[in-house]
């Protein structure tokens, strides 16, 4: 899970070596701030406060799935509304991040930081004290726009701080671990603090935490970017119409659950959704200052980057969200023990982030993605095998460490292929592309997943039926990472990148 900007990013910069200068590019008359170089104490304190943004907004992805239960009788929400206390904050953190990402190229990286950081937190406040279930999935939809300004600018303000080599590699893959481990750790720290306080500290143990980030960025950030030029604008028209395509398209899959792929209830919704989605791309085409300038696509590396790391994340999110049900609806785990059961996880996503920048001067980006990739397929096709009465070892542990090994390793070189070599006025626009592909992905097949789950459940709800309804939705993402790394052998450029060796 990563994305990555840069100012001349080398390991995970900016994108691809082909993309021209875009409308957005400072004129000469109005240049972009130039940060002084920071000292290596400093600088280190840049990545530490860039990272912990990170670990933010993706933690908040998963950490709410071990509070779904509590959230459900505390505010009367029903079954399709608890996906949408995940889906209101995933659509809005990707639709909008393109937007962040391109306000932090126009207005200032360290700019939009603290404004989505403080976004962000005001918003897990609302969410923490909601009382009825239309709060909560609004303060998730506000917190899902703060997260989208703030992410696109923490790998940027890393990569333009820290100076191209082995530092910015290390950096980048500290900053790429970080993020990856965020969205495992959901389920523990959620765990923990349902178990020990309630389900609304999931969301307002964000706030001291985020005031603290607030001052660390406040203090130790520099800025990156001018002030926009005269004539420049931010693409609103674009931002609203991805979003609401994402939203009516995942609204659409959501309703297959009920009434089926043929009923006008699904098609409708599924229909509108795509022509929103279409009218987004011709809104682009024909924008003089486009949110997505559709050129970026012109390079292989930025377009298979982002397409593969859509089908990876479109496994990761479910595999989150169905192993931490499956241990407490079949396995009987309470809120903490599901939680424990998911560290080893999030550690191999870390321990797979950090390896990544070590292979990739031997190996190459394509070859470490894909061998990441079979790997993470190898576990999902291990989990797909769990049972009602399944150990922990054998249904969890392994097959879990499998799953996030293998997307750790995987999402550092898509993540370097994206941005590396982009221009410094579009780091924020390729960080924010990268993001944007990770959490639609992420979003869209958590609702896929989420309906053949259920579709294989027809109603029942003892626990062999969970754990049949649980299995179909690994093994059809099985299939899907073993598709995603044909076709990264096929698409991935079979260059080294340069910056990551």
């Amino acid at each position: 899970m990563t994305a990555m900007p840069r100012s001349e990013p080398p390991t995970s910069p900016s994108a691809d070596p082909s993309i021209p200068p875009t409308p957005s590019t400072p004129s000469a008359s109005s240049p972009p701030a130039t940060p002084s170089a920071p000292s290596s104490g400093r600088l280190w304190a840049v990545v530490l406060v860039a990272c912990a943004g990170q670990f933010l907004v993706v933690l908040d992805v998963s950490v709410v799935n071990v509070a779904l239960p509590s959230m459900r009788t505390d505010l009367g929400l029903t079954a399709s509304g608890l996906q949408w206390v995940v889906n209101a904050y995933s659509i809005a953190f990707a639709g909008f991040m393109l937007l962040g990402g391109r306000a932090g190229d126009l207005f200032g990286r360290k700019r939009m930081f603290v404004l989505g950081l403080a976004l962000f937190t005001a918003a897990s406040v609302a969410g923490g004290v909601a009382q009825e279930g239309w709060q909560l999935l609004a303060a998730r939809a506000v917190q899902g726009l703060g997260a989208a300004v703030l992410s696109p600018s923490t790998l940027t303000l890393l990569t333009a701080a820290v100076p191209e080599g082995p530092a910015r590699t290390r950096a980048v893959g500290t900053w790429t671990a970080v993020g990856a481990a965020g969205g495992a750790a959901g389920g523990f720290v959620g765990g923990v603090l349902v178990d020990l306080l309630s389900w609304r500290w999931v969301l307002l143990i964000n706030v001291p935490i985020g005031v603290l980030v607030l001052a660390g960025a406040l203090f130790w950030l520099g800025e990156t970017q001018g002030r926009a030029g005269g004539g420049r604008r931010l693409d609103l028209p674009g931002a609203v119409l991805v979003t609401a395509g994402l939203a009516t398209l995942a609204y659409g899959i959501g309703q297959t659950e009920e009434s089926g792929w043929t009923s006008a209830a699904t098609l409708l919704p599924l229909t509108a959704g795509v022509l929103l989605l279409l009218a987004f791309v011709l809104v682009e085409a024909r924008s003089p200052a486009p949110l997505m300038p559709l050129r970026i696509f012109r390079t292989r590396a930025v377009s298979a980057a982002n397409a593969t790391m859509a089908l990876c994340a479109s496994t990761t999110f479910g595999s989150w969200f169905f192993m931490t049900v499956y241990a407490q609806n079949v396995l009987g785990y309470t809120p903490l023990q599901a939680g424990l059961a998911l560290v080893p996880s999030s550690v191999s996503v870390i321990a797979g982030s950090k390896l990544a920048p070590r292979l990739l001067p031997r190996f190459g980006p394509r070859t470490v993605a894909v061998t990441g990739t079979l790997v993470a397929a190898g576990g999902f096709a291990w989990q797909s095998t769990m049972t009602a009465d399944g150990t922990y070892l054998t249904s969890i542990l392994v097959p879990g460490v499998l799953m996030m090994f293998g997307i750790g390793v995987a999402s550092t070189p898509l993540a370097i292929l994206a941005t590396t070599q982009a221009p410094a006025s579009e780091a924020g626009l390729a960080s924010g592309l990268i993001n944007t592909s990770r959490t639609m992905g992420g979003a869209l097949g958590l609702a896929v997943l989420s309906t053949v789950a259920a579709s294989t459940l027809s109603g029942a709800t003892t626990p062999p039926a969970l754990t049949a309804g649980y299995a179909a939705a690994f093994r059809v993402a099985m299939c899907v990472l073993l598709a995603t790394a044909a076709l990264m052998t096929l698409w991935l450029p079979a260059r080294r990148a340069r910056s990551a060796c």
